[in-house]
């Protein structure tokens, strides 16, 4: 039975779904480990292992976030020698993200990364991608009220 309070922490979907964020990141800390990456980090690399070479611009639409919010963490990806930064040749002021070999040989070790995240959540695919799908038309109403 829900608690009578419309403001009780419990009755929110905000709390519902940021704290459930947090369990996710939480559950991929210890996967991404051996890696070496963060779950930012990981998400970077999901999108540059889809399509290599993208405008940081197009990397923080693709995350929602601003191209400032991603620079730390693509600068330590650059440190540790998974993706190179090298400047437009068509625009000088775009900045494009390359992988290197070392970052897309990434890829195969991060393949057993969602196989262990689908045991832990004991769930299956199809019940996981329905959830997903719901969750995707959720943020896309919320955003029509962002632009």
């Amino acid at each position: 039975m829900r608690h009578p309070d419309p403001l009780a922490l419990d009755n929110q979907l905000c709390f519902s779904l940021y704290s459930t964020s947090l369990a996710m990141v939480q559950l991929y800390k210890p996967l991404l480990e051996p890696l070496g990456l963060t779950y930012p980090q990981y998400l970077v690399m999901m999108i540059l292992w889809e399509r290599d070479g993208l405008g940081l611009k197009d990397i923080g639409a693709r995350l929602g976030q601003k191209s400032g919010a991603l620079t730390p963490v693509i600068k330590r990806l650059e440190q540790d020698g998974r993706v190179t930064r090298v400047r437009d040749s068509v625009d000088e002021r775009a900045l494009l993200i390359r992988l290197t070999e070392e970052g897309r040989a990434l890829r195969e070790q991060a393949l057993g990364v969602n196989n262990c995240l689908t045991d832990q959540m004991q769930i299956d695919m199809e019940a996981m991608f329905e959830l997903k799908d719901e969750l995707d038309r959720l943020r896309e109403r919320l955003l029509k009220f962002q632009r």
